[in-house]
């Protein structure tokens, strides 16, 4: 998924505003909506974008709200200037006329405000859009409706349009842009297989549909995790259950999204008990393609489990891996070559993928401290 565009609406100088715009420096947004009255705050900060109606301030982009005005300049103009056009959806026409000016391949941005309704018009843009270099660009009352605007139909518009009002809002907002990521992925070969007879184990019900080559990173200590693929294949006996992982033990850690803002890390890790539906977790494919999804409900029964003893390598040292997986034909870990393994099939000298973690966590968080798990 490429990078969402933020542009913040700083054309009123408020109280607040020194603040927010510091803050969204240190949130690296950088694109920003202007007028006379703020422009001097950004002309001498090269790496910024700005958009504005006022041609005098020389905006990276200028902006227009009338289709006739923009059709003058786009025929007289030799400038190389990029070009927005903003535009309030009200009507079936006006969604048409969006359509329209999408196909003019010089307009950059198109801003979109629809007060009222806002899911219908908005998938009919993205389904028409999203293969065209113009970027659709959603103006947005709130965090929550932003959060809904970029996933619309799953592709979501290309970026937000938001005048904030306090700081803690950018942070959300660069939250809700940064859920696609990549987690390094290596080989581990079993070692050791024991079973055990009855354990209390976890199934993840998550409120999206995950992918073949999907799962869930899954470890009994921080030292490395196994990648436990998504329930989404069909069998003779059990119908596929395409939300679900059945991750393990209630003991063990399962990567979640880190919420400390200031943290370098994009994870942290939550031990599978205390996960409860609403919470979020990290899918990650075979590739390391990582993305977040909500958990809609966490199952624990008692079934009889595998415990698996893995080695992995990293910086020419052995790192000590375990999991422990239900005992049953449905459950599968991932080989090298991406393919899903059923648990009960694999032997000792099979290698399967996994993460290598942080090493010592303090309520999930990684810390350096010599802790001994084993």
């Amino acid at each position: 998924m490429d990078m969402k565009r933020i542009i913040l609406d700083f054309t009123e100088k408020t109280e607040e505003f020194k603040e927010l715009v510091q803050e969204a420096f240190n949130r690296d947004i950088l694109n920003f909506l202007i007028s006379t009255t703020t422009h001097d705050e950004f002309k001498d900060i090269e790496r910024v974008k700005t958009i504005s109606k006022q041609k005098d301030l020389k905006p990276d982009y200028l902006l227009f709200e009338n289709k006739e005005q923009i059709n003058e300049f786009l025929n007289t103009s030799t400038e190389t200037q990029d070009i927005a056009f903003y535009k309030e959806l009200t009507t079936k026409e006006d969604e048409a006329e969006i359509k329209q000016l999408s196909n003019i391949t010089k307009i950059n941005l198109l801003i979109v405000s629809a007060s009222d309704w806002k899911i219908i018009p908005f998938e009919n843009l993205i389904a028409e859009m999203y293969k065209k270099d113009t970027e659709l660009i959603a103006e947005v009352e709130s965090v929550e409706e932003a959060e809904l605007m970029l996933k619309t139909l799953e592709i979501g518009v290309d970026g937000i349009l938001f005048r904030p009002t306090n700081a803690n809002q950018i942070i959300e907002l660069k939250k809700l842009v940064g859920t696609s990521f990549t987690i390094e992925l290596t080989r581990a070969e079993i070692k050791g297989i024991q079973k055990i007879p009855e354990s209390d184990r976890v199934c993840v019900d998550t409120t999206s549909l995950l992918r073949p080559g999907e799962g869930m990173l899954i470890g009994s200590t921080a030292m490395g995790f196994a990648l436990v693929h998504a329930e989404v294949f069909e069998t003779q006996f059990v119908a596929s259950r395409p939300f679900r992982v059945n991750a393990g033990d209630v003991s063990a850690y399962i990567l979640v999204p880190q919420e400390d803002t200031e943290s370098k890390e994009v994870y942290r890790t939550k031990y599978l008990s205390e996960l409860k539906g609403g919470e979020r977790v990290i899918v990650v494919n075979t590739k390391g393609r990582a993305r977040i999804v909500s958990v809609g409900r966490v199952k624990i029964e008692t079934r009889p489990m595998l415990r698996f003893e893995m080695v992995a390598e990293k910086d020419g040292q052995s790192v000590p891996i375990n999991c422990v997986c239900q005992n049953a034909e449905t459950i599968r870990l991932v080989d090298p070559e991406g393919d899903a393994v059923s648990v009960v099939n694999l032997e000792v000298g099979d290698k399967i993928l996994v993460h290598l973690g942080p090493g010592a966590t303090h309520f999930g968080t990684a810390i350096k401290e010599n802790i001994i798990e084993k």
